[in-house]
Formats: structure tokens, C-alpha cells, sequence
């Protein structure tokens, strides 16, 4: 296990990365969770007092990783980009489990399901996890039908939401 203080940052213009909140994991502290490694590889830990468990760190060359902050850990956490935020991570090598419901509406959809194949584990693991953060069935089945959609015109996690976020503001 690491601990180590950091704080939080937020990317302005990187890619498909613009607007993530994160916070870097530097390469000697990345070696120490997972030796001789320059993938992406899920960890589990704390941030201060929030438990948090297979969380992807991504590599962004020179052997530093990062891990992205969504809203869910943000505000749990209660601190934006600028804040001072303990870390404790070890390695999580627990498989991830994809969201059976939405596994039976890709099969559906060969397209979207080859595409859903096509991308990193932890990629899919974000699809999964937003499908079933959904807190009533009706935001469960709408968030399956948009990454469906999304997986079908080859869309990453990310593209998926700028995209959604882009209709709402029309």
C-alpha cells in the first residue's frame, strides 16, 4: 500500500481528457503498486475517508499514471480541482464485473458489442459502472439504451457524455 498527499487537478485541453478532474500517481510510487508496468491497472484504497475499489489509474507516459475523479467521488469527497487530498491505494486485482442487463442489450446490437470488445478493460468498467449507479430502473435502462447507441457509432465512455451534455445544453 502507498499514502501520500496530492492535490487535485483538472485538465483544460488533452484530447478526449478535456475537463477531467484527477490527481497524479507518480511513476515511483506506480512501481511500487505495480512493478514494471506502464498499463492501465485498477487500484483500491481511500481518498481521505472515502473507500474507494476498482478505480483505474491510466498511464500518461514517463511512467506517471493518473486517476480520473468523476462527480460520484468529487462529491463525496467534498474537494474540487486545487484541494489538498490524501491517497492510500494498493493494487485491486479483483476481476471487474460488467452490468448483466447490459450485456444481454449489447449482444443485441453486434456492432456495438464488437466495439464494446475492441476497448480497454477499464474502459468498459466506466460504461459498467455508470450503468449501475443509475438509482431507479428507468435511469438504468435509458443509460443502457445511450451506451449502446454510443458503443454502436464507436464512441468512447467520455465522447458518450460530451455528446449527451451537448444535447442538453440545446
Amino acid at each position: 500500500m502507498i499514502s501520500y498527499k496530492t492535490t487535485i487537478l483538472k485538465f483544460d485541453k488533452q484530447g478526449e481528457k478535456t475537463g477531467w478532474t484527477y490527481v497524479e500517481i507518480p511513476d515511483d510510487l506506480a512501481q511500487h503498486l505495480k512493478p514494471n508496468n506502464k498499463k492501465s491497472f485498477r487500484v483500491k484504497g481511500k481518498l481521505d475517508n472515502y473507500s474507494i475499489k476498482a478505480i483505474a489509474l491510466l498511464p500518461m507516459g514517463g511512467g506517471n499514471f493518473i486517476m480520473p475523479l468523476n462527480g460520484a467521488m468529487r462529491k463525496a469527497i467534498g474537494k474540487r480541482h486545487g484541494a489538498q487530498l490524501l491517497m492510500q491505494l494498493e493494487r485491486d486485482d479483483k476481476p471487474l464485473m460488467v452490468s448483466a442487463d447490459f450485456m444481454i442489450c449489447l449482444e443485441d446490437e453486434p456492432k456495438a458489442l464488437a466495439f464494446f470488445h475492441k476497448i480497454p478493460k477499464s474502459v468498459q468498467n466506466y460504461f459498467s459502472k455508470w450503468i449501475e449507479s443509475a438509482k431507479t430502473e428507468p435511469t438504468k435502462a435509458s443509460r443502457i439504451a445511450k451506451a449502446v447507441n454510443a458503443l454502436a457509432k464507436s464512441q468512447s465512455f467520455p465522447e458518450m457524455i460530451r455528446e449527451f451534455q451537448k444535447k442538453n445544453l440545446n
